[in-house]
This record gives C-alpha cells, structure tokens and sequence, in this order.
C-alpha cells in the first residue's frame, strides 16, 4: 500500500473517535432530560460546547502543529479528548458535563484541524485528492452512527455514565493507534519549510469556504441533535429513534463517498453543492410531519453528504503550499463558529417562538444559503470555469 494511503487510513480511523464523540451527548439526550432533568435548550448547549474551544484553537494549530510536530500536536489532542470524556462520564449534574465537553472540544479543535492539515499534505496536488477527502471526513459520520446505534442502547441497558465513559475509551484506542502506527510526513514539525504569510485575497477565499463548512456542520449538528427528540414526539422509542438517526449518518457517509468519486471525475463541482445543499433544505422541515419524518430523515442522509468533498478541496485550491498553515486554521475556525453557535440557536428559537419546527426551520434556511458562499467563492477566484 502506498504511504499516503495507509496514513490516510490511520489517520481516518482514529478520527473515528471524534465522530463518536461529538454524537454522544444527542445520543444519550433522552437519559440526561430524564435522569438529571436538563431542557432541550441545556442539551442544545452541551452539543454546541463541544465545539466552542475550536473558536479560540482552531487558528493557532496548525501553528503550533508547524512549531512542536503535527503528530505531538494530535497525540496530546487526544489524551485531553480521553480525559474530557472520562470527566462526562463521572459527572451527576450539568456542570460536570459543561467541564466534560469544554476540555473534549479543545482537543478535537486542534487535532481537526491538524489532521485535515496532515491529509492535505500527503495528497497535495495530486488527482486523487478529493476522493482522499471524501474517505477521511467519512470518518465523522461513521462515528456519529455508531455512537447513536451503541450509546443510546448502552444508556438505556446501563447508564448514560457508562455510555460516555466507552466515548473515553475509544479516544483512547485512538490515541494508541496514533502513538503506534503513524509515520510523519516530510512537512510535519520544525524541520519543514518555513510558513509564509497569507495574503487577503487568500484569506477571503478560505473565509467564504470555510463558511459554508462551518454551516454545513452546524446543520448536521442541529439534525443529529434534535432529530431524536422530534421522533420521540411522533411516538417511536427511544432505541428505535437512534436507530433512525444512526442509518441517515450512515447513508451520508455514503453520499460523501459518492461526491469524491463525481469529482474526481470531473463532475461540475456546483452541480454537487446545489443537489446536496437544496436536497437538504427540502428534506430537513418534513422531520417535525408524522407521516413523512422518517422518509425526511432517511432522504436528508443520502443528499448533505454530496457537497462535502468540494468544500475540504477547496482551501487547496485557494492557499499556496507555504500559507496552508494558517489558512486552514481559519477555514477551520468557520466550522467552530457554525458548530458552536447553530445548536442552542435553534433551541432558543423553538423556546422563544413557541415553534416545534423552528430548528428545522432555521437549518434549512441556512444550508440553502452555502449555494451563495460557493457561487462567491468561485467569483473570488476568477478561473477554473469547471468548478
């Protein structure tokens, strides 16, 4: 095998344990608002907390993965994610769960961020990029499903404890793969070439992609998160909700394999963001309908994932070699912004409006609107008529 394909395979495999991570509080939602009495608009929170270190890290590492060594930067990413979940796992009411997630989320900012980093180096210019792409962010819906298939039922079985304490031992595995398995790539650590500054045309271009990057992840976020609860509403189980989220992951993964095979074939790249982005926006307010919530779910899974490659390849198109440092911290700080703030936004709609609907409705509306941030883009740009 070659290496850039078996560290591709390294790398995506340990971020599986982000995937699970992210997913585990929606996954054992219903336990915490039974158990520990915390509100939708609590849950909200502590989903969209995970997320909020990335606005103040996402920028400085791939800095410090630069200065200190991609791989010591990821490693330690991952022992402050096993602690964090350690901490959720032994917690008894929110404050716990608050520390739990703020310590996860600074380690998954920095090691998403160093890790898209390491991928982009080993497939640099190279045709194979966007399929490259497309396996690794797979990554993240694969964890997703398997935390909402297993922890849901563990929470149920056992506890919620004992769910959260299996999302610390998988970041733990993580962390051993890693430490075991993964050679550094020749741009990794001081020895690499020196980083050069960005300009601002480089800066508007990454801004406005990793705008509807951070979008797009928030939009996932608010479905996997309040998904559950708007089938529990329509009568399915708890088990049999989970079930439901956990395939719509599984069927995106899916559809993000088949946006990097269309692209690397040279499919017009905004054919893919108008069917994935739109697709969705229809797809997202037939949750909150009994008859047509679990055909609304299922059908969101096979079209969100179809723009997903175009939107990681495009900071390699946009950054030179030497500013791929700092560009993808700031392409990666949009998707902390999205992540961050679009959870408890849409459960502070639902609770000020009164509207059960209300989060699939706001997640529609601004999914729809990425189509603009990528017609932007292209307009920045001014060449590559085929994208």
């Amino acid at each position: 095998m070659p290496q850039r394909w078996r560290a591709l395979l390294i790398l995506t495999v340990a971020r599986l344990s982000l995937g699970f991570q992210v997913q585990s509080i929606a996954a054992v939602g219903p336990s915490l608002e039974s158990d520990i009495g915390l509100s939708l608009g609590e849950i909200g929170m502590l989903i969209g907390l995970y997320y909020a270190p990335g606005l103040v890290l996402a920028f400085p590492s791939g800095l410090l993965g630069q200065r200190f060594s991609d791989k010591r930067v990821i490693v330690l990413s991952l022992l402050a994610m096993t602690l964090g979940a350690t901490v959720a796992c032994f917690a008894w009411e929110i404050n716990g769960l608050i520390l739990g997630r703020v310590l996860s989320g600074a380690g998954a900012a920095a090691l998403n961020v160093v890790m898209t980093k390491m991928v982009t180096d080993w497939f640099a210019d190279r045709s194979d990029i966007t399929l490259a792409m497309a396996v690794f962010i797979n990554s993240m819906p694969v964890g997703m499903g398997l935390a909402m298939l297993s922890l849901s039922w563990i929470a149920e079985a056992e506890s919620w404890n004992a769910a959260l304490g299996m999302a610390a031992g998988i970041s733990l595995a993580a962390l051993l793969l890693i430490c075991f398995s993964y050679r550094k790539h020749p741009n990794d650590g001081p020895a690499a070439a020196s980083i050069g500054w960005i300009s601002r045309r480089e800066i508007l271009m990454v801004s406005l992609a990793g705008a509807a990057w951070g979008i797009f992840n928030g939009t996932v976020s608010v479905m996997t998160g309040f998904a559950p609860l708007f089938l529990g509403s329509h009568g399915l189980s708890v088990e049999a909700a989970a079930l439901l989220v956990g395939f719509s992951i599984w069927f995106s993964a899916a559809s993000v394999q088949v946006s990097g095979f269309l692209a690397q074939k040279r499919t017009r790249w905004g054919l893919l963001v108008a069917v994935g982005t739109l697709g969705w926006a229809v797809c997202l307010p037939l949750l909150d309908n009994p008859d047509l919530a679990i055909a609304g779910l299922l059908a969101s899974g096979m079209v969100m994932g179809l723009p997903v490659a175009v939107f990681l390849v495009l900071p390699s198109v946009a950054l030179r070699p030497e500013s791929r440092a700092i560009g993808m911290g700031i392409f990666q700080t949009w998707l902390y912004v999205g992540t961050t703030f679009m959870p408890p936004v849409a459960g502070w709609m639902q609770a000020v409006s009164g509207f059960q609907a209300a989060p699939l409705t706001f997640a529609a509306v601004m999914i729809a609107s990425n189509l603009l941030f990528y017609r932007l883009f292209l307009a920045v740009l001014r060449k590559r008529p085929a994208l």
